[in-house]
């Protein structure tokens, strides 16, 4: 998931950014609620994570400007103010969940899934299991299967196959995939990118009879069933 993280201080989004790129997501950070609002009204996110005490503009003004807007995109408000009436508030001005620091991260993980969970289906548009041929992937558990078996997947194999199951049938090449899985917006001239497809291969493709991830010579790779 591509997650949107408002928060002004540096100790706790480091936290934070350092427990979602370890689960495979991809953070964006902002450090006040006016670059805040800005990034969320302009940009794609799957997920809002949303401090409500934010210098210039604080989280509750974030997030009912963006309510008012009609964006929809699930929030999740982190503040030090854990009695009822301060969740009430928060939850009536949009919110869809509300976590007290200090937390754990495993529990911000948790709810960060379940808001996505309440809010995506099936037939929304937007996808949470994608197929190529018998490979499944569930982006809400974070599990990959073939024919019924379970791949174990590593934070950045899991991006890496995502991509390519998204592209399907398409060739990606490395330059899509740096950008898009390693967030180098140039040639680092490294072998990052065969290891990690070498060992993809191996996992989605060594004990089946049929192939899925292909690399086609001088151009990249494609996925395909």
């Amino acid at each position: 998931m591509r997650i949107l993280l408002i928060e002004d201080d540096a100790q706790t989004a480091a936290f934070i950014a350092k427990g979602l790129h370890e689960d495979g997501h991809a953070v964006d950070h902002a450090p006040d609620g006016k670059q805040g609002l800005f990034l969320a009204s302009t940009e794609r996110f799957d997920v809002i994570v949303l401090d409500r005490m934010l210098p210039g503009l604080d989280g509750l003004a974030v997030l009912r400007t963006l309510r008012g807007a009609g964006t929809r995109t699930p929030v999740l408000l982190l503040t030090a103010l854990g009695d009822v009436d301060h969740r009430v508030e928060g939850l009536r001005a949009g919110a869809d969940d509300y976590l007290v620091k200090p937390f754990a991260f495993s529990e911000l993980s948790a709810r960060i899934d379940g808001i996505v969970r309440r809010t995506r289906s099936d037939d929304d548009g937007t996808p949470i299991r994608l197929h190529c041929g018998s490979l499944e992937l569930d982006l809400l558990a974070r599990e990959a299967r073939r024919e019924g078996r379970r791949i174990e997947l590593q934070p950045r194999e899991f991006q890496l196959l995502e991509y390519l199951m998204r592209h399907a049938g398409q060739v990606v090449t490395r330059t899509m995939l740096l950008e898009a899985v390693w967030d180098y917006h140039f040639d680092p001239q490294t072998n990052v990118i065969d290891v990690h497809i070498s060992r993809l291969r191996q996992k989605i493709d060594q004990g089946f009879t049929r192939p899925l991830l292909h690399t086609v010579r001088g151009a990249g790779y494609r996925l395909s069933g």
